[in-house]
């Protein structure tokens, strides 16, 4: 972006001209993603969809077809054509280091659909089914008689199983062994009986549970059209509640070292000594806050004015674009396909290769050379095809704020505006938005490393290289932070003028600069505001989550329900309330071009709302009070 040589003093001309931005970065997109269908392509081909919807044995075979034998295996080169479906041993054992379940799997034609509880019953379900689960090389004859059933067959009682499906695994139908899974991964639970009351709970308030993640739903969409109305009364009730929140805080710690010090002249030690230091230290740094938060309301007080005036204009933009609220929706659906689609071909990668024996004499599918190396680029897949999508996102959103911003009659409003900005995102700026993804990616991919090893080497690093690491993480958290506000802006730039990334990134960050302190107040003011959201619409479905699961009698702990529901409800409302804050932040820099270049007159008229007028009349009139009181060097004062 150093290597732009557009003016930033140019003229801008929004919705004028529509122009291709950033084809190469398109082109590369396009050749990055033909390498993710390669490797698609290939895992297929080399027979991991086969191994891994129909499911392999632990000799290579797979079930269901003619399989080849293997070089030193036995067992290998079976036809499994009726046997179907994959039986695990022991299928609660999971070795979670490894990702894998720590038994023989063999092919079975059906599954147990109730208890077997000695090797008699699994003798009789063999004799009756005609499914044997013991290994091939004993018949169900011998299976109470030879000594090696012991090790060859499943270890009983062997659990209900049923079949997944479109994957043919015998799966346990008892929750009991997903919980012994989750005490390996929860290891603060010391009592298994808890976990499993637990999950228990979460089973049997299924529906209350769905319930209340529609509701936050409800509350979400409500608060959206709620701030539209209270937004100047709400900014306003906060500012006050956190400067009176101060003083009190304040005046409690000062009262309390004057107390501590009158009755501290009478018993002289050491822990009065330590607590009346502490207090003065804790009432001079809530002096200096208080006094910081005040000088910084006393001079951010119009620029609120700004952040309320944004904010009503942001409940009129969702009146006239009633889609914008289904768009979290959309984008959420399209990110579930694509992870959907990635884990598949991340399970595929998982039994590509070719069978090779293990220490245990079974057989592992690996990858030789550099192809073992292909899940790598699908990790780097995941991050840039997921922030692209959420580029997408951002862009559509600008793109269809900016037309309602810079349309001056909004009867002429296009039928549907943010179908408009879809077709002006695919037709012109895929590439911007390619490349503005990509480099959130670069910021990404390192951090991640980072975060990678310092997890590996927890414990056995020294105090200098964990606070090198910790220190490194938090400047690329944060450098990913900056990036992603400039490249929001940059698509911004981008919807009205057409101009590729650089340049339009170029743009908005002098635009931003020239209104930092109006940036300040946005992103403070309004992002605590929609804080404030996100917390009310959580507490407001936890309450209404407590009061329905007290009536439940079935399960003594329902603490992981109103946990998962918590949990959606906020992010719910952090979906919701991003669009309103992109919304307001797009708003924000439409009126800060159209400050800068226009000024009213005819033929430079301008775009904005009648709310924004009144706040452009209002900062005139201040400005012309203060250039009568300002003398000679007060009337040099122009208007913005």
């Amino acid at each position: 972006c150093l290597f732009s040589h557009k003016s930033s003093k140019r003229e801008w001309k929004p919705l004028e001209d529509h122009s291709c931005t950033d084809v190469p970065w398109l082109l590369l997109f396009i050749l990055f993603c033909i390498g993710m269908g390669f490797i698609c392509g290939f895992s297929i081909a080399t027979g991991a969809a086969a191994r891994l919807l129909s499911g392999y044995d632990s000799y290579g075979n797979i079930c269901g077809q003619k399989n080849v034998k293997v070089e030193g295996i036995v067992n290998s080169g079976l036809d499994l054509t009726q046997k179907k479906y994959v039986f695990f041993l022991d299928p609660c054992n999971i070795d979670l280091v490894h990702q894998k379940i720590k038994s023989i799997a063999l092919c079975v034609s059906a599954c147990p659909r109730k208890e077997l509880k000695t090797l008699a019953d699994i003798q009789k379900f063999a004799e009756t089914n005609g499914s044997t689960l013991c290994s091939y090389e004993l018949q169900p004859s011998e299976y109470t008689t030879d000594p090696r059933a012991a090790k060859l067959c499943p270890k009983y009682p062997v659990p209900e199983s049923a079949p997944i499906p479109f994957f043919h695994r015998c799966a346990p139908v008892n929750i009991s062994c997903y919980a012994k899974f989750a005490e390996a991964l929860i290891t603060f639970v010391s009592d298994s009986s808890v976990l499993h009351r637990l999950i228990s709970g979460v089973m049997t308030s299924k529906e209350i549970i769905m319930g209340l993640c529609l509701l936050s739903l409800v509350l979400s969409m409500i608060l959206m059209v709620i701030i539209r109305y209270i937004s100047r009364v709400l900014v306003w009730i906060l500012t006050i509640l956190v400067i009176l929140g101060s003083l009190g805080g304040t005046g409690v710690l000062w009262w309390l070292y004057a107390k501590q010090r009158i009755s501290a002249g009478a018993l002289e030690t050491q822990i009065a000594k330590d607590n009346l230091q502490a207090l003065l230290i804790y009432a001079i740094a809530a002096t200096v806050f208080t006094v910081i938060m005040f000088l910084i309301v006393l001079i951010m007080r119009k620029r609120v004015a700004l952040t309320i005036a944004l904010f009503h204009v942001a409940g009129k933009v969702f009146i006239h674009l009633p889609l914008l609220v289904f768009q979290p929706f959309w984008t959420f659906f399209v990110l579930i396909l694509f992870w959907t689609y990635w884990i598949t071909v991340l399970l595929f990668l998982g039994t590509t290769g070719s069978p090779v024996p293990n220490e245990e004499g079974l057989v592992e599918f690996r990858m030789a050379g550099p192809l073992k190396y292909m899940w790598w680029y699908h990790v780097v897949g995941l991050i840039w095809i997921s922030e692209f999508i959420l580029a997408c996102q951002q862009m559509t959103v600008a793109g269809a704020v900016v037309t309602y911003y810079f349309t001056r009659e909004k009867r002429n409003l296009p039928f549907t505006p943010i179908l408009a900005s879809v077709n002006r995102l695919v037709c012109y700026h895929l590439g911007t938005v390619a490349k503005g993804s990509f480099i959130i990616t670069l910021v990404k991919i390192p951090r991640m490393i980072l975060m990678y090893i310092h997890t590996q080497l927890k414990g056995k690093e020294n105090a200098c290289a964990r606070c090198m690491l910790k220190a490194c993480i938090c400047c690329l958290w944060c450098l990913e932070k900056c990036l992603t506000y400039l490249n929001q802006n940059a698509y911004t730039a981008t919807a009205i003028n057409s101009t590729n990334f650089c340049t339009s990134a170029k743009d908005a960050f002098v635009i931003l600069v020239e209104n930092a302190l109006r940036v300040a107040a946005i992103n403070t003011v309004g992002d605590f505001m929609l804080f404030l959201g996100k917390v009310l619409i959580v507490c407001s479905t936890g309450l209404a989550g407590i009061m329905l699961l007290n009536y439940q009698r079935d399960y003594t702990i329902w603490v992981l329900p109103l946990i998962i529901v918590c949990l959606f409800a906020f992010l719910v409302a952090h979906c919701f309330l991003s669009i309103y804050e992109m919304v307001v932040d797009v708003l924000f820099l439409c009126f800060a071009i159209d400050t800068k270049y226009n000024d009213g007159s005819p033929g430079r008229e301008f775009y904005m709302d009648k709310v924004l007028m009144e706040f452009v009349e209002n900062s005139r009139k201040s400005m012309k009070e203060a250039g009568r009181g300002g003398g000679a060097e007060g009337r040099e004062l122009k208007p913005m």
